[in-house]
């Protein structure tokens, strides 16, 4: 006759948590609570407009290719973080105003979603919420004319007349190159000079290169680059590689490497995203009946090796788990001249099954040769201290972008651095009132514009093109600005003829005749700086839609327990 025992874990579990709930609910009891705090119109508070303005004068200093850097400490110590990216402040200033609060996570979710604009979507969003807040216009009001411009900025952006797109030609990678330059040079706290910008570039087109599908589909979808962290190593060492690294201590090169290959020549491989370490029983998964003088660990271990005959069997020469396998496993595979690597994290798993064709694996009792994938081959790579095996697949969409650089704070800052009266009665307002807000609405646009220019001196624009020229300091009562400007800011226009310049000064003036040049006017290998235009053109919706959310504003209600 068989005789089991009932293991459980944590028996009494529940009379815990009762008596956990109980004493909570007991000291909930015994403290005074304190009542919601409420804040009306909370625009009007000078607290809260002084926050505001500082706020946007940080983000100006910072904004532009000559941005100045910004560092950031809280007073109970820690790091310093230097830094003039928008993520990286925006995440570590401290902000206690619920109107600052609402901005900042707005922003931040647009940095989410594109890595780009983040200073000029919250400059921007500064911007307007000061200017509409003057105006003696309902918020309701404010926001259907407001909506209207952004309307007609967003046609003008997507039409063919407009001169802030600059088009991409995929058989010449100079004007790819130009925006991946802008973005580093943009950086100070990289520390980057012009060799090193260079290599990076270089690098980074590479990437997205082998990212683009050699065999074009219906719904063709761009892969993926994985940034491999190396810090404390030159910048010029990084590289990237097609496939994926994937990092393991205890691989020595010096050894031969025999991996187990099917008839065709290629590397099954099989991926785990469960524990293969042998613990697989859960505290929380309650009454588990064993029979009587059955350890749990050596069943667990044999299954662990019945799962290791099944993949030497079906001919795998990989085992990839993202958690950890047991060494007796381990020990067997390598055996059977089948390599395993564990501990390959989280963040390679989306990857690696995209690139292999394979399905991680959930659980050791159930195998499916369905959810095998594939590889050409497999190599050791090392990069500074640091042991990778690395997986080159058939077909590369996914690759690996060794990323050095010499300190942590400019490795961090180049990761995160790798857009008619009829009219008037279907608003519902007056000429006057879309006048007003059409020209606060203006001025905030070329406040930002106006933030770019760090030496002092005048910031132009021309009717021709409509793009900002920054004059030198020390130049300001000059009746022709033809001699002092060269070109524009971006780079794309030179100083042919006349420009008809007039100094922005957030007052209106006269219309832009015609767009941009198809053929620009300076040599395309001139540094030229260029945004990315999806990132823009949704940082103008963000900061539009968020200035709207926040002037519309009534009450502000806090919870204070």
């Amino acid at each position: 006759m068989d005789h089991h025992i009932a293991v459980r874990r944590f028996p009494d579990k529940n009379c815990y948590d009762i008596l956990l709930t109980l004493m909570t609910n007991l000291l909930d009891a015994m403290t005074a609570k304190k009542p919601p705090l409420f804040t009306g119109e909370p625009l009007t508070k000078d607290a809260a407009r002084q926050s505001l303005l500082l706020l946007s004068r940080v983000l100006k200093s910072s904004y532009g290719p000559a941005g100045r850097l910004k560092q950031l400490h809280n007073g109970v110590g820690g790091c310093v973080c230097t830094t003039s990216q928008s993520s990286a402040l925006l995440r570590r200033l401290s902000v206690s105003s619920p109107v600052l609060r609402v901005l900042t996570a707005s922003v931040q979710n647009h940095g989410s979603r594109f890595s780009d604009c983040g200073l000029f979507t919250a400059i921007l969003c500064c911007g307007l919420i000061e200017s509409f807040r003057s105006l003696n216009v309902a918020p309701c009001a404010v926001a259907e004319i407001s909506r209207h411009l952004l309307g007609l900025c967003m046609d003008y952006l997507k039409s063919e007349a407009c001169g802030c797109r600059v088009s991409v030609d995929f058989r010449s990678v100079e004007t790819l190159a130009c925006l991946v330059r802008s973005v580093l040079t943009s950086k100070p706290a990289c520390m980057l000079n012009k060799a090193e910008v260079e290599h990076l570039t270089t690098l980074v087109l590479r990437a997205f290169l082998f990212t683009v599908p050699c065999h074009v589909e219906t719904n063709a979808v761009l892969g993926k680059c994985v940034i491999v962290p190396v810090k404390g190593r030159r910048v010029m060492d990084s590289a990237v590689l097609p496939g994926l690294l994937i990092e393991t201590p205890e691989i020595q090169l010096g050894k031969p490497l025999a991996v187990k290959r099917t008839g065709s020549g290629t590397i099954k491989i099989a991926v785990f995203c469960v524990s293969m370490s042998g613990d697989g029983f859960s505290p929380e998964e309650g009454t588990i009946a064993v029979h009587h003088g059955v350890s749990l660990e050596m069943s667990e271990l044999n299954q662990l090796l019945h799962v290791g005959k099944q993949l030497v069997n079906d001919e795998v020469g990989l085992v990839v788990c993202q958690k950890v396998i047991h060494p007796s496993l381990k020990q067997f595979l390598k055996e059977k001249h089948v390599m395993a690597v564990d501990r390959a994290g989280l963040s390679v798993m989306e990857p690696l099954s995209r690139m292999t064709g394979s399905k991680p694996m959930a659980s050791i009792h159930l195998l499916s040769p369905g959810c095998y994938g594939s590889l050409k081959d497999v190599s050791f790579e090392r990069v500074a201290s640091k042991h990778f095996v690395h997986l080159i697949p058939e077909d590369t969409v996914i690759c690996s972008l060794v990323l050095c650089n010499r300190s942590e704070t400019a490795w961090h800052e180049l990761k995160s651095s790798t857009l008619s009266s009829s009219t008037f009665k279907d608003l519902g307002c007056s000429p006057t009132q879309y006048r007003l807000v059409a020209d606060g609405f203006c001025r905030s646009l070329e406040s930002v514009a106006r933030s770019l220019n760090r030496d002092g001196g005048e910031v132009l624009t021309d009717v021709v093109y409509g793009h900002c020229w920054f004059v030198p300091s020390g130049f300001s009562s000059v009746s022709n600005w033809s001699h002092v400007v060269s070109k524009c800011g971006c780079g794309i226009n030179g100083n042919t003829g006349d420009l008809s310049w007039r100094i922005l000064e957030g007052r209106s003036g006269s219309p832009v005749i015609q767009g941009c040049p198809k053929e620009p006017s300076v040599k395309v290998t001139d540094l030229l700086t260029l945004d990315c235009f999806a990132a823009k053109c949704s940082g103008l919706q963000v900061a539009l839609e968020t200035a709207n959310l926040i002037l519309d504003l009534s009450y502000v209600i806090e919870e204070q327990n």
